[in-house]
């Protein structure tokens, strides 16, 4: 039997990114998000975790949005802001020492909230890039804590058996972005039998309903709003909810 993790990254990025994961949660097969402690949406998230006991909150660091909690970590920054990096730009080079501390000042923010993180991962993939590995497994080490399976040193850290990148397409309505080569319905099937088969899964997703703070500060908007949808309505939600071989889950589970 396969524990499935369906985690909606961006938690706290805005009132409109909330909104989308508590309703996938309550409504859907969502199970799990990660938490950007640096955004403006962070108090209202924190809200609506203490409304949603069950809802599996991890830590989703942050390098490449939003302000950095610290100030003395001039690596990290452009002006006042992080340096709005892309996951494509690498290789980059920051002081570990700055994004240890900043990191950890994310991770702190979240304990001191009142939430017990289930898990590591990162804004843009970040925590995969190089000498950024070490800061992660560092931390999680000290935290004793789960980090999404991504990158090359998985294996020093506790991690998932499976972890599927190309949900969001199941959100995109141009097929020219999607990043897989098969049809949407080839891929569900696929993605039910491994869920099925492997023993542990997380699956990343990215729900939200739209509002300015997303509309002016993100370039994945729409697929965001379909995502919701998908995983409240769709056949394959119901699929995954019938299925015995399935079981929903968190990285407490894990």
């Amino acid at each position: 039997m396969g524990k499935v993790i369906f985690n909606s990254d961006d938690f706290g990025y805005s009132y409109g990114v909330n909104y989308g994961i508590a309703d996938a949660y309550q409504r859907g097969i969502l199970t799990s998000t990660t938490l950007m402690a640096n955004m403006p949406g962070f108090d209202h998230a924190v809200k609506l975790k203490r409304e949603l006991p069950d809802l599996g909150v991890g830590v989703h660091l942050t390098l490449t949005c939003g302000k950095p909690l610290l100030k003395n970590v001039d690596s990290l920054m452009a002006g006042d802001s992080f340096k709005h990096l892309s996951f494509y730009t690498q290789p980059f080079e920051v002081d570990s020492d700055q994004l240890y501390q900043e990191w950890n000042a994310q991770i702190q923010e979240v304990y001191r909230a009142g939430i017990i993180p289930t898990h590591l991962d990162s804004h843009h993939h970040t925590h995969t890039f190089g000498m950024n590995q070490e800061v992660v497994i560092a931390l999680a080490k000290k935290y004793d804590l789960p980090v999404r399976g991504n990158f090359e040193r998985k294996n020093e850290v506790r991690h998932v058996d499976h972890f599927e990148p190309y949900f969001d397409d199941v959100g995109e309505t141009i097929i020219e972005k999607r990043q897989i080569d098969c049809s949407i319905e080839e891929y569900l099937e696929n993605l039910l039998s491994v869920l099925r088969e492997k023993k542990s899964i997380e699956i990343m997703c990215h729900t939200a309903y739209l509002d300015q703070e997303l509309l002016n500060g993100s370039s994945f908007v729409y697929p965001r709003i379909n995502q919701v949808e998908f995983l409240i309505h769709s056949e394959f939600a119901q699929q995954v909810k019938r299925d015995c071989l399935i079981e929903l889950a968190t990285y407490k589970d894990i």
